[in-house]
């Protein structure tokens, strides 16, 4: 044996000491063994950099591509050496029984330890290969690998524990059982997690790039990461917000994925019409908004159906509120009405509509209802802003007024009038 080799020589050939002999036997042993351990883990580092390198790059799967990406092979690497090494601690601490038990020991916890990492390499690995596909790339998969990477975590720790204290694998779960309340308390936020996670995950809750607004964290952006513990979402201001992932099923966020699936995204907006620029329209005043392209078969079509109800009811319209009228809000709300009907950007096969809102403070309320085909931000911004921009230039037309609170210029204007 290695052990009683270098004890001869030393004792027979040099004709030393035997207690002597012993520690320098045990000193030339672990040299030995720690020089052949790195030569070997570096012999299969090189194997693994020139043999195995050149079969991935010769596959077409992906997934030996990611095994490389994630070191899979360097943690196999070290858990041979190791275990090559705990073989060897027998013929090397064989003059000392209670160290080779101890180092035994400690060696196996360390094989644990990296047994662990390995699995997790292989995990983040088939993480990693399954985000190439598409119906994966929106699963929180991230949540999954630390639910099983925590079970792992729990059972090495027991298990080394268990190894060390030389103590049987059923004391320590039965201890374990003892302080459950304890670490139900400690592991709350995670245990929450899981249940969220999984709830998350059946009912579809959200995805991976979803963009969701949540008031209660000043979240409104996409999410980024889903994982056990919480949820991060890149706000469009570049900010990042970490959501408790159980706080998605506690409390209330939007998700709007579903206008992103959809055929439009909406634009509900309103224009604020004075209340005292509201009138009827003359006979006279018809003909000039027949000129509107947009209104002038709809002007015609109404205008004859009026005339032809306030005679067939022998209606007095020497004053103007008598029977039915056209009114100048009335043209104005069809006239938006035709415009969204023929805008190249607006979904007609969704609701298109302009609808006036009960009168407040400020104003009539004119609400916009529509949905805009384009969907991304800034392009639906723009098809907005050019619809506005074109229904607050067309209000004057109608003899209408926008109201809006007086400025600092106004009520100087009205001081100098005065």
């Amino acid at each position: 044996m290695l052990g009683n080799f270098f004890y001869q020589f030393y004792s027979e050939q040099l004709s030393l000491p035997p207690q002597v002999s012993i520690y320098l036997s045990l000193a030339t042993n672990l040299i030995l063994v720690i020089i052949l351990g790195f030569v070997l883990f570096k012999s299969l580092r090189y194997v693994g950099s020139k043999f195995l390198h050149k079969i991935v790059l010769k596959t077409k799967t992906s997934f030996d591509d990611l095994l490389i990406k994630n070191k899979v092979f360097l943690h196999i690497t070290r858990i041979v050496v190791l275990i090559i090494f705990l073989a060897s601690l027998k013929s090397t601490l064989i003059e000392f029984p209670l160290s080779l038990k101890y180092s035994e020991r400690v060696v196996s916890v360390i094989i644990i330890f990296f047994s662990v990492r390995f699995f997790k390499s292989i995990l983040f690995t088939i993480k990693d290969f399954l985000r190439e596909f598409s119906s994966f790339k929106d699963k929180p998969i991230e949540s999954y690998i630390q639910i099983f990477m925590m079970v792992l975590w729990m059972i090495a720790i027991i298990a080394s524990f268990s190894i060390l204290t030389g103590k049987s694998l059923i004391r320590f779960l039965t201890a374990l059982g003892a302080f459950s309340a304890i670490l139900l308390l400690i592991f709350k936020d995670t245990i929450l997690g899981f249940v969220a996670s999984i709830q998350i995950s059946v009912n579809d809750t959200v995805r991976l790039n979803d963009w969701i607004t949540m008031d209660k964290y000043k979240a409104d952006g996409n999410i980024i990461e889903i994982n056990l513990a919480s949820v991060i979402v890149k706000n469009f201001d570049n900010t990042i917000t970490s959501i408790p992932t159980y706080s998605l099923i506690s409390d209330s966020f939007k998700n709007w994925r579903a206008m992103n699936n959809s055929g439009g995204r909406r634009i509900k907006r309103v224009v604020m019409i004075k209340v005292n620029s509201v009138q009827f329209i003359k006979n006279e005043e018809v003909d000039h908004f027949k000129k509107i392209t947009l209104l002038s078969t709809h002007i015609e079509e109404l205008y004859n159906e009026i005339h032809i109800y306030n005679n067939q009811h022998n209606i007095d319209k020497s004053l103007s509120i008598n029977g039915r009228n056209l009114t100048n809000l009335g043209l104005f709300r069809a006239y938006i009405n035709a415009y969204l009907k023929q805008h190249p950007k607006i979904n007609q096969d969704l609701t298109v509509m302009c609808r006036q809102l009960a009168p407040t403070p400020n104003g009539v309320p004119v609400e916009i209802y529509a949905f805009c085909m384009d969907k991304e931000w800034v392009k639906y911004e723009q098809v907005v802003s050019d619809i506005f921009d074109h229904i607050l230039a067309s209000v004057s037309f109608f003899n209408l007024e926008v109201f809006e609170n007086p400025s600092s210029t106004d009520l100087s204007k009205l001081k100098l009038s005065n």
